[in-house]
């Protein structure tokens, strides 16, 4: 019998997998925060504490395992894997993959082994994979570097679109009511100087209020969403061309809160636009399911199982976001 695990560890959470080769899943272990940019030594611990949850529960070791996936958040470029292969050696793995979180999603929402996924949720990135393996990453480094939005800097740009509106450099705007309830202040002035004289940061969850303020058709939200949109779409295209997969039928899996929990189109809109315009016969979905799910599935086909439909069918079964880790997912 073939046991593979599947890890998803993120900023937020560490989420892992066992499952036997026909999909059963035998074991399932949560922890904190497996990104080892943000978390250092602390991210291996829960790497490992999620592994041996899994594998305890599945009731076999470590070397029993025919092959693991990690999932990581942070495995970004080489320094990167410098740091994250003696890590995961040192937790005792021997026959395993560590890939970009990115390359899971994907995996997890498309029955083919190649394709592009898209994360906009507390920040953003997109990856792809070409039908013969190529894999390119565009983004997930940050402003300076080229992004645009996810959650960590539309609530900024809710907070400045506000105070622009508030001194007269936009037009009124429903986010300025949103804001100050969400915030607790009377007013924009006083939540101004509060700001500045405290150095005060604006919350991850303020960009929730874009969708609230969308629904009723505020310019300022609709335009902040559209931009985000715009700004994926353009990932997407360079991937594409990156990667040669203009004539290619292939999915876009769109993952992160923003994308799969809070959007009505606002964003996605301009993701499907640019498809129709780099790759005509890409298929925009969303993912509805644990990207450690994806973890697993690459596992197995790195030991060149065939992953037949039953095995799909068996782990969707057990893979839609599950209440043990629905309070620790990424806002």
């Amino acid at each position: 019998m073939n046991y593979y695990l599947g890890i998803d560890a993120g900023g937020t959470k560490t989420l892992a997998y066992v499952t036997d080769e026909s999909g059963r899943l035998l074991g399932r272990g949560l922890a904190g925060n497996g990104n080892h940019q943000i978390a250092g030594q602390l991210a291996a611990d829960h790497i490992g504490q999620a592994a041996d949850a899994a594998l305890r529960q599945a009731g076999i070791r470590r070397e029993q395992l025919t092959f693991s996936c990690f999932g990581l958040a942070g495995a970004d470029r080489q320094a990167d894997y410098d740091i994250l292969h003696p890590m995961i050696l040192g937790l005792g793995f021997v026959n395993y993959e560590i890939v970009c979180d990115t390359i899971i999603g994907l995996r997890a929402g498309t029955n083919r082994p190649y394709g592009i996924s898209v994360i906009c949720g507390t920040g953003t990135n997109s990856a792809g994979v070409s039908p013969d393996g190529e894999i390119f990453q565009c983004g997930g480094f940050d402003y300076m570097y080229g992004d645009f939005g996810g959650g960590g800097m539309l609530c900024t740009e809710v907070f400045r679109t506000v105070i622009r509106a508030w001194d007269g450099r936009e037009q009124p705007t429903l986010l300025t009511g949103l804001l100050l309830e969400k915030l607790g202040y009377p007013d924009v002035s006083t939540m101004f100087h509060d700001y500045l004289d405290h150095q005060q940061q604006v919350p991850l969850q303020v960009a929730e209020l874009l969708f609230t303020a969308a629904a009723e058709g505020d310019r300022a939200a609709l335009d902040i969403l559209a931009r985000q949109g715009q700004e994926i779409g353009r990932s997407v295209t360079a991937i594409v061309h990156r990667l040669g997969m203009q004539q290619e039928t292939f999915d876009v899996v769109m993952a992160g809160s923003l994308l799969t929990r809070g959007d009505r189109g606002w964003i996605s809109f301009w993701i499907e636009a640019a498809m129709q315009e780099c790759a005509p016969y890409a298929s925009l979905v969303r993912l509805d399911m644990e990207p450690v799910v994806g973890a697993v599935l690459r596992a197995m086909e790195k030991t060149d199982i065939t992953v037949y439909e039953s095995v799909y069918n068996q782990l969707r079964e057990h893979g839609n976001l599950h209440p043990l880790s629905a309070e620790l997912i990424e806002p």
